[in-house]
């Protein structure tokens, strides 16, 4: 995040009681869906899931058909999830396989998956998940936070997707679709109050504006309190802190008047104010990750300033073409732009250890207080697509993709000690333009047996360069700018098949190749000499086969996949505290392997349940990559060697850093109907992730502990579900876990989000 942050780490968690009860819950619930209850409802009577359907291939389809190992999240699902005022991040852990994390709060989410990610703070950053939001690809990391209202849809498509998707998918792609405008007059407006005042407004309207046109209206509006106490009596920033308040809009129009051309125009915008992520000095208790003796989550003393504000907007047009011989064309054009400063207090403390009152807590070597800035940013992006729609057994789709970027980033440096002056100024700049051919055939061998293969030629470049404007103490003198160009191509590609074995099962298996561009930083305050660090390009192969099942006479769908990939010349962020630098590296190999399980049922007809699980194991390859480690604060356990009177840490064998080996996940709703169309329900929701590394290289404290929160709903719905009043809870344990940490030598981290109840109230038309 700020300047002198460092980077998030990784994981390793363990087999642990809940894991095994929850590992123990899936394998009855395996066999339990394989062998039918003798007694069911007879046919006509009894619940059923309808076919899903998804467009993870660009273009709708049975998810059961698809060979890629994918999980949905419907409409319900994100509205009880998202009901404490949660950001994007309420995802994490609800889906098998996805993490995700932020030393930047609300702003900058960093997504895993399979374990593969990037810890990388900086506002240049790129990552191996891509977003796609209503087919538009968000690049940079600001964008990608972009709030979660009136959606249609999630799809968590898993593994390499370099063939029909976007840039930069490596790891997969999250996928988002927006409630779309309808021909008929419709909508809803909710409101939700609860602890620390977080508020919570989301409201939509749709409905025709002519014979041709329709429109969908959404707006939302979040904000919470301040609830952490900042018991620094001398403190510049504001006495209490945490709060925000963010809202979002989206305006969409559609065309859809002719038989031949259709048309949907999205415009949308976010504003978001508050307080930057919040870190705590001597967080753990030295020589374990246990939180040190007299921690309080609503109390931290700082001396900086901490705050936050981000702008962003954007639009898009999405045109059809229905053509002759049974083909459509399709185009995508997409802006997107954002404004954005973030700045807070590093060190998480009081004073510096070499000033005569020494700091608070002990331990603070020098202050630190920074800033990452925004000021100038933009994305462009085209794809035509044409597709066909043979009745034969032979499909296609094939297209061209354009990407351009223009992005520039501040990295300011502050004096706490002397009222918070700017002490230093890097500056980055960066244009990125990257092209893509692609295609894509699907073939029916039999009735029983279809395959698909893709291939993509993406040509992606890069010129960079980057300043130090203003010297910071300690620093790098001013100089610059220095300059780098990359300029690569590559192709990615993917073969899979489908096998129908019975009626209702389908097994699938699945090769892909994927490709990330190189990555350029250039946060140079404190590198001496001054210098851009680049990561070369990586590139994946991954390994899947798996099965997709319908269950009960429909009554639940299964879905379980097995996968290894190897990774060639993974980019990796690597920091140390000792030199108070972040550069990125390029690990010679990293292996993953695992297996995903996802499952919904219909236990009876008032009880429907969903249970997702995964288990993920990353290890990193690379015998000569070494790694600065914290300059004294931590116990490291990795070997260390000293080359150049610097101490340095082995990481050949470690696992990815914030890649969980364990996650599972359940949600259970259970309704009771009454007279009238009403009805009263319970839904719980509850997510596992076990043990994760915060860093490259292992530390005691910086291992993060296994985490479970859950969720609560209670509520009544009447007039057939057009009213719903309900009691909600998230984090009803009140969990407390830390969450990542900075790598500053005095045992900085930060933490998970605090118990949240309210109630709610919602009106649809």
């Amino acid at each position: 995040m700020f300047q002198h942050l460092r980077a998030l780490r990784s994981p390793a968690p363990r087999s642990h009681a809940l894991a095994v009860a929850i590992g123990l819950t899936l394998a009855s619930a395996t066999v339990f869906a394989q062998d039918p209850a003798p007694a069911a409802p007879a046919e006509g009577e009894a619940k059923t899931l309808d076919a899903l359907m998804v467009t993870a291939q660009r273009k709708v389809e049975r998810a059961k058909d698809v060979p890629v190992a994918l999980t949905t999240v419907d409409r319900e699902k994100l509205h009880v999830l998202g009901s404490g005022g949660g950001d994007i991040r309420f995802l994490s852990g609800r889906l098998p396989s996805l993490n995700i994390e932020s030393s930047f709060g609300r702003a900058f989410p960093r997504f895993y998956i399979r374990g593969l990610g990037n810890t990388d703070f900086d506002l240049n950053a790129s990552q191996p998940v891509s977003l796609v939001y209503d087919d538009i690809v968000l690049e940079n990391p600001l964008l990608k936070g972009f709030p979660v209202f009136d959606l249609e849809n999630v799809e968590l498509l898993r593994g390499p997707q370099g063939t029909l998707f976007g840039r930069n998918t490596p790891a997969g792609v999250v996928k988002f679709e927006s409630a779309k405008p309808t021909r008929e007059l419709e909508g809803y407006g909710q409101v939700s109050y609860g602890t620390y005042g977080t508020t919570n407004f989301e409201g939509a309207i749709s409905g025709p504006l002519s014979a041709n046109w329709s429109a969908r209206a959404s707006a939302m509006y979040q904000r919470r309190d301040d609830w952490v106490t900042n018991t620094n009596p001398n403190a510049r920033s504001n006495g209490e802190l945490e709060g925000y308040d963010e809202s979002a809009v989206r305006l969409q129009l559609q065309y859809d008047g002719s038989d031949t051309f259709n048309a949907l125009f999205n415009v949308h915008s976010r504003h978001l104010n508050g307080t930057a992520r919040l870190f705590r000095a001597m967080l753990f208790k030295k020589g374990t990750n246990d939180f040190a003796d007299g921690f309080d989550i609503d109390e931290v003393g700082i001396d900086g300033r901490n705050s936050q504000e981000l702008d962003s907007y954007g639009a898009s047009a999405r045109l059809s073409w229905e053509l002759p011989n049974d083909l459509t064309l399709y185009s995508i054009t997409g802006y997107e732009t954002a404004d954005s400063l973030s700045r807070g207090d590093i060190d998480g403390g009081v004073g510096a250890m070499f000033l005569p009152g020494g700091s608070t807590p002990v331990g603070i070597p020098f202050a630190a207080e920074s800033a990452d800035g925004l000021p100038d940013h933009r994305q462009w992006t085209q794809e035509f697509r044409i597709e066909s729609s043979y009745a034969g057994p032979l499909n296609w789709q094939a297209g061209l993709f354009y990407f351009d970027e223009d992005i520039t980033v501040d990295s300011l440096n502050y004096d706490s000690l002397a009222g918070g002056v700017q002490a230093g100024h890097a500056q980055q700049k960066q244009r990125n333009k990257a092209w893509a051919a692609f295609g894509s055939l699907e073939y029916d061998v039999s009735e029983r047996f279809k395959l698909r293969g893709g291939l993509r030629y993406t040509q992606d470049k890069k010129d960079f360069s980057a300043s130090v404007l203003q010297s910071a103490p300690f620093g790098a003198p001013v100089s610059g700018p220095f300059k780098v160009r990359t300029d690569v191509d590559d192709v990615s590609w993917d073969i899979s098949g489908v096998f129908q074995a019975t009626p209702d099962i389908n097994l699938y298996a699945r090769i892909a190749k994927g490709f990330r561009a190189p990555s350029i930083q250039g946060r140079l305050l404190f590198q001496t000499p001054p210098q851009p660090s680049v990561a070369d390009a990586e590139k994946v192969i991954s390994y899947e086969a798996g099965l997709k099942a319908d269950l009960w006479d429909k009554r639940a769908r299964l879905g379980v996949a097995l996968f290894r990939y190897t990774v060639d010349n993974q980019q990796l962020n690597a920091v140390g505290g000792a030199l108070n630098q972040t550069i990125l590296v390029n690990a010679d190999k990293t292996l993953g392997q695992g297996v995903e399980v996802d499952l919904d049922a219909y236990v009876t007809d008032n009880l429907m349940v969903t249970f997702g699980a995964s288990y993920n194991d990353t290890e990193i390859q690379d015998s000569n990559l070494f790694v600065a480690p914290c300059g004294g604060g931590c116990t490291v356990t990795d070997p260390t060697v000293v080359r150049n009177g610097q101490t340095l840490a082995a990481i050949d064998g470690n696992p990815l850093p914030q890649a969980p080996k364990w996650v599972y996940n359940v949600t259970a709703r259970y309704s009771l109907p009454l007279a009238n169309g009403n009805e009263f329900y319970v839904y719980t929701d509850w997510a596992y992730r076990s043990e994760v590394n915060f860093f490259l290289y292992e530390a005691r404290e910086f291992r993060g502990k296994d985490l479970l929160e859950g969720g609560l709903r209670i509520g009544y719905q009447w007039d057939n579900g057009r009213y719903d009043v309900a009691l909600y809870g998230r984090n009803i344990l009140n969990e407390k876990r830390a969450v990542g940490g900075i790598d500053f030598n005095n045992l900085v981290g930060f933490v998970n989000d605090p118990r949240i109840v309210g109630a709610e109230f919602k009106a649809s038309f």
